[in-house]
């Protein structure tokens, strides 16, 4: 069987168990800011921190141009990093502001994503969830999760070839995506997280 196929069935297994997730629905600065926090912490403290930069108006990029850099710290710190992150946060939300301006919106999707990935901390997980979340643009995020379950169906690929094949896959819909993209992180969460590898199904979706 090939990756191709082994991954058509991942996809469709996904949808029998989840259906469509409208899964990080929120507005462009939130998701901008939340693909900054959520590298390399857990889904729920990035909710917990901005729910505390929405509580002191800095949810914006605009406020994280201008707030004190201990403001930003104080409501990420749960992020973990917070102090590389607040600079990180500060550098997106000025060259998205200054730079890029009413130009991000028109910008084709493969030059926005390159000018992203010229900011310092801005990697290819967290430009692709900008995009696609944030900007409904056509790409996929490829983040652990996705690799480790990947991998656990049979598909082994780089990050590039990876990211290809879901948008064949998925015929090149946001809103598929995005879905599926969700649902991947529903279910490493309800397995991967917890370690419930015995009761985890994928392995035997190709055998």
């Amino acid at each position: 069987m090939s990756e191709r196929d082994r991954l058509h069935n991942l996809i469709s297994f996904f949808d029998k168990r989840y259906g469509y997730i409208d899964w990080w629905n929120a507005g462009f600065d939130e998701v901008a800011i939340g693909a900054i926090l959520t590298q390399q912490t857990r889904w729920e403290n990035v909710r917990s921190a901005c729910r505390k930069l929405a509580d002191a108006d800095l949810l914006t990029l605009q406020a994280i141009c201008t707030a004190d850099p201990e403001q930003i710290e104080a409501c990420i710190r749960c992020t973990g990093f917070y102090r590389i992150k607040t600079a990180r946060l500060r550098r997106l939300a000025d060259f998205i502001i200054h730079d890029l301006g009413e130009a991000i919106r028109e910008m084709p999707t493969d030059d926005l994503r390159e000018a992203l990935l010229t900011i310092n901390g801005v990697g290819e997980e967290t430009a692709d969830s900008i995009l696609c979340y944030g900007l409904f643009r056509t790409t996929f995020v490829i983040d652990a999760y996705t690799r480790k379950i990947c991998r656990c169906a049979g598909v082994d690929l780089p990050d590039r070839e990876l990211r290809r094949l879901f948008l064949e896959l998925l015929d090149h819909d946001n809103n598929r995506l995005r879905s599926c993209h969700g649902q991947i992180v529903e279910y490493a969460k309800e397995h991967c997280t917890a370690k419930k590898c015995t009761s985890c199904s994928i392995q035997a979706l190709n055998g």
